[in-house]
């Protein structure tokens, strides 16, 4: 019997017909086959994960709101400080009232959360977001769940917009430290 069918016979049967099987090819393939459905079962998205998980995807989000550059074309980012409660539900909205794109560009701090979804328009993104590009007049909706506190670079990364002072800084605050 190949290590598919065994694999299959799991699904099929019962636990215990399962390990019957697998007991000639030993202690490693057993700790293989768990391994793989430990991994199998790691949430990856909303839908996936656990109940505690789950609560934090339904809670409601804060909104917090930015403007990438204003209409007057500075190169700024409206406000450019930001403080986040790790555990916390966020929709950060954003937009670009500039008639020049920006990026809104925190990659330490995207990979220190979990998103939910990007939604622009009538797409929505989910899984990892590193940058996000607008164009003049977009907006877009971020809705993600802090996890590791810290503080994080935010910049715009056009050449020269981050030296001409569109740049920020997001912290990411522990639950006992309360934004």
């Amino acid at each position: 019997m190949t290590f598919v069918q065994l694999l299959n016979s799991f699904f099929d049967r019962s636990v215990s017909a399962f390990l019957t099987q697998i007991r000639p090819f030993g202690a490693i393939a057993a700790i293989v086959v768990c391994v793989g459905l430990i991994l199998g079962a790691a949430p990856v998205q909303a839908s996936k994960l656990s109940g505690g998980d789950r609560l934090i995807a339904r809670q409601p989000s804060t909104e917090v709101r930015v403007s990438l550059g204003n209409g007057s074309d500075a190169l700024k980012f409206f406000p450019d400080q930001f403080q986040f409660v790790a555990g916390k539900r966020y929709k950060l909205v954003l937009n670009n009232p500039s008639p020049q794109k920006h990026y809104f560009t925190a990659k330490d701090f995207a990979d220190s959360i979990w998103t939910q979804k990007v939604e622009a328009g009538k797409v929505e993104v989910k899984g990892a977001i590193h940058e996000l590009e607008l164009k003049p007049g977009a907006e877009a909706e971020w809705i993600f769940v802090p996890m590791k506190p810290g503080t994080y670079s935010l910049r715009c990364t056009i050449p020269g917009h981050a030296e001409a002072g569109m740049v920020g800084t997001i912290t990411i605050t522990s639950d006992s430290q309360q934004a």
